[in-house]
C-alpha cells in the first residue's frame, strides 16, 4: 500500500540509481536491440505510453471501466454524490481502493456471466472528502468527523457483483440476488484453533468467537469450492494510542501496533489500544466468504495464521490436499504455506467448506545453496513452547510472526503475492522492495542491499509435491533498469526499455500458464513509468523477458489481476488514482488526475477495468 502515510516513492531512491533510471516522457524510446529472442507466448505490441492522467493498454486491446467507487451495488443505492456522502449510501455502493479481484463463472453462463468478488483495501481521505485538512501525527486527518469516519468504514471490506458479457462488453447486472457489500462493521466469526482464545477476547466479545468487520483487505484467492479468500493486511494503521503498560507490548510492536494513521479511535473505542488491547489480534487473518449467499457469515480462518496477509493463492496438490501460499507484506518478513489435513472433494464442494480449519502452517527458509525448507508452526515443536511465550497453538497463530522468527525463517524483501502455476507446479514470490536491508544482511534469496526495485523468486516444490518439506529456488529477475549503473537489475537481454519494471506486487497465472505481474511503486520520478501490468516469460529461450501491457494513471497502483476461464477477459483493479507522489500533493479539490470521469468536481475514483482483445481470443496474443 503505497503512500498511505504520505511518503513519496522518490524519497526512497538513491541518487546514483535515480538519474539513469528516470525516463522523461519526451525521450521514451526503445533501447538498442539486445541479443536474445523475444518471448514466444506474448505476441502483443509492447505498450510505450508515457506517464499521464489516464490508463493505456497494448495495441489490439480494449480497456473498459466496469465499476467505480460509489457506483450502485445493492438495491436502493443512490447516485454517487462526492459532496454529500453518507455511511448509509456508501454501504450500498461500491467501496474504495479495489484490490483483489476474483471471477467465479455462474452455471449456464458459458463464461459470459459470473460473480466478481472485490476487496476494498483502504481509504484515501484526502482524495475522498473535501476540506479534511492535513494528516496529523496521530489519528488521521484533522478534519475527520464521526460521519466521515463511518463513511470510510463502509468503504472498506469487499463487494460481490454479478457481471455479464453482451456483444463483447461487460456490465454489472442490476438487482442481482448475489450482490453484497461487506464493511468494517459486518458480523464475522472466528474458526479454527485460535477461535475462543483469550487472545481474541474483548469487552464486546468475551468468548473471542465473533468480530465486527474486516480491515485492509489486500490480495486474496478463490478456492476450488468457489469461496472467496479475502486477506487482511496493514491492520495496524487503524489502531491508536500507545503500548505503554500493556502485557502484549512486544508482540504489538512486532506487528506495528498502534499505527495511528486513521481517526477511527476518536469515535469507535474498540480501535483505542488502551481501551481494547486485544482488538488488534482480531485482525490480520484470511477471511473465507461464500459469494453465493449474501446472508452467510464470513469466517476468519485462524489456522492460516495472523500477519499482514498478501494473498491466499492455492493449488490442489497431487494427493488431493489444498496448499495455500501467502506472503507477509512487510520488509524483513516471511513467506508462508498452509496445507490442509483433509482432501478437496471435487464432486461435493460442500464437504470442503471447513477444510481450512485444520492443517499445517509452515514458514520458508531459503538456504544459500538454492534449496529451501518449510518449517511447521506447530505448538510444542522446537522452540514453540511456553518457555518462549507460546501457551498453545492459538498463541502460535495469533503471534505467527514471532513464531516464525523463533524457527529461523528467512527475512525477505517485503513478500507480497505468491502464486502457483498449475501447469508447471512452480511458485512465484513477488518481493516488492526493501530499502532497509544492509550490506551485511544480503543473502542469495535477497541479493541486493537497499533493494528499492524488488525481485521475483521462483520456487520448485520437491518432486512437484506442494506438501513436501523441501524445495529448490532461484531468482527469476532482479527488477529495475538493467542499463542503470549500480541498480543490479537482471532481465532477459530481450527486454526493452519499456519492458523492465520495478516493485512487483500482485501477479496472476493465466490458464495457459503465463505469468502476469502487477506493480506498486513505479512513477515518473522513480522509474519513468507508472505502475501497470507486465507479461513475464518464465519458460524457454525467452525466460526472464518482460513486456509492458497496461499502465495506470499517475498516483495509482495496479492490483487484482485475474482472468476468465478462457483468458478472453483480463480484469484489473486501478487503486488510488491521483494519490500524492514525486512531491506533487494531490487532494480532493486539486487532484493530479480526475480519472476515470474527468468531470469537474468529481474526484479520482478507484475502478475495475475489463481488458479484452479487439479481434477476440485470449488476451495478450
Amino acid at each position: 500500500m503505497k503512500g498511505l502515510l504520505g511518503t513519496a516513492a522518490v524519497a526512497l531512491l538513491a541518487p546514483a540509481v535515480l538519474a539513469p533510471a528516470v525516463l522523461a516522457p519526451a525521450v521514451l524510446a526503445p533501447r538498442a536491440a539486445r541479443a536474445g529472442a523475444a518471448p514466444d507466448r506474448f505476441s502483443f505490441p509492447e505498450l510505450t505510453a508515457a506517464p499521464d492522467e489516464t490508463i493505456h493498454v497494448a495495441e489490439g486491446h480494449d480497456a473498459q471501466v466496469l465499476i467505480r467507487w460509489g457506483d450502485p451495488v445493492l438495491p436502493g443505492a443512490p447516485a454517487f454524490d462526492p459532496a454529500a456522502q453518507t455511511p448509509a449510501a456508501q454501504a450500498l455502493q461500491f467501496g474504495y481502493n479495489n484490490d483483489f479481484l476474483g471471477f467465479i463463472p455462474l452455471p449456464g453462463g458459458a463464461g459470459n456471466r459470473g460473480l466478481l468478488v472485490v476487496n476494498h483495501e483502504y481509504t484515501n481521505e484526502e482524495l475522498m472528502f473535501p476540506g479534511v485538512g492535513v494528516q496529523t501525527a496521530k489519528g488521521g486527518f484533522a478534519g475527520m468527523t464521526a460521519a466521515l469516519v463511518d463513511v470510510e468504514m463502509a468503504a472498506h471490506g469487499g463487494s460481490v457483483i454479478e457481471i455479464q458479457r453482451e456483444n463483447g462488453r461487460w456490465q454489472v447486472v442490476p438487482q442481482s440476488p448475489y450482490a453484497r457489500r461487506i464493511t468494517a462493521e459486518t458480523p464475522m466469526a472466528f474458526s479454527g484453533p485460535a477461535a475462543g482464545s483469550p487472545r481474541l477476547a474483548t469487552s464486546a466479545d468475551p468468548d473471542g468467537r465473533t468480530v465486527k468487520g474486516m480491515l485492509n483487505n489486500c490480495a486474496g484467492g478463490i478456492t476450488p469450492w468457489n469461496t472467496w479468500l479475502s486477506c487482511e493486511e496493514n491492520v495496524n494503521y487503524y489502531f491508536s494510542g500507545t503500548r505503554d503498560g500493556l502485557a502484549d507490548a512486544e508482540a504489538l510492536k512486532r506487528y506495528g501496533i498502534p499505527g495511528n494513521a486513521f481517526a477511527w479511535a476518536r469515535y469507535h473505542p474498540r480501535f483505542d489500544l488502551q481501551k481494547e488491547p486485544n482488538e488488534p489480534n482480531r485482525f490480520g487473518w484470511v477471511v473465507e466468504i461464500d459469494p453465493f449467499d449474501p446472508a452467510s457469515v464470513p469466517r476468519k480462518r485462524t489456522a492460516l495464521g495472523r500477519f499482514k496477509h498478501e494473498g491466499a493463492a492455492n493449488i490442489v496438490n497431487g494427493d488431493g490436499r489444498l496448499a495455500v501460499y501467502m506472503g507477509d507484506d512487510q520488509k524483513m518478513e516471511h513467506v508462508y504455506r498452509f496445507v490442509t489435513d483433509g482432501k478437496v472433494d471435487p464432486a461435493n464442494p460442500a464437504a470442503s467448506r471447513d477444510l481450512l480449519d485444520a492443517g499445517t502452517l509452515a514458514v520458508a527458509v531459503f538456504h544459500p545453496d538454492g534449496t529451501g525448507e518449510w518449517r511447521p508452526l506447530t505448538f510444542g515443536q522446537g522452540p514453540l513452547t511456553p518457555a518462549n511465550g507460546f501457551r498453545d497453538q492459538a498463541d502460535v497463530l495469533v503471534h505467527a510472526r514471532l513464531a516464525a522468527t523463533h524457527l529461523g525463517a528467512t527475512r525477505m524483501d517485503r513478500p507480497e503475492d505468491v502464486e502457483a502455476n498449475p501447469l508447471t507446479g512452480k511458485v512465484y514470490v513477488m518481493l516488492t522492495a526493501n530499502d532497509t536491508r544492509t550490506e551485511l544482511e544480503v543473502e542469495p534469496a535477497n541479493p541486493r542491499p537497499k533493494n528499492i526495485f524488488g525481485h521475483i523468486v521462483e520456487i520448485s516444490p520437491a518432486g512437484g509435491d506442494h506438501a513436501a518439506g523441501g524445495f529448490t529456488w532461484e531468482v527469476l529477475v532482479r527488477c529495475g533498469d538493467p542499463a542503470a549503473p549500480g541498480a543490479g537489475a537482471s532481465f532477459s537481454p530481450a527486454t526493452t526499455t519499456f519492458g523492465w519494471f520495478g516493485n512487483p506486487d500482485n501477479c496472476a497465472v493465466d490458464h495457459q500458464g503465463r505469468l502476469w505481474v502487477a506493480t506498486d511503486g513505479n512513477s515518473a520520478g522513480s522509474t519513468g513509468r507508472t505502475d501497470g501490468i507486465w507479461a513475464m516469460e518464465t519458460e524457454g529461450k525467452g525466460r526472464g523477458t518482460a513486456r509492458r501491457f497496461f499502465s495506470v494513471p499517475v498516483g495509482a497502483e495496479m492490483c487484482g489481476p485475474c482472468f476468465t476461464a478462457d483468458d478472453t477477459t483480463f480484469f484489473v483493479a486501478v487503486q488510488h488514482p491521483g494519490e500524492s507522489e514525486d512531491g506533487r500533493v494531490s487532494t480532493f479539490d486539486d487532484p493530479s488526475t480526475r480519472w476515470p470521469d474527468f468531470t469537474a468536481g468529481m474526484p479520482p475514483r478507484p475502478a475495475v477495468v475489463a481488458i479484452t482483445r479487439k479481434a477476440g481470443g485470449p488476451v495478450g496474443g
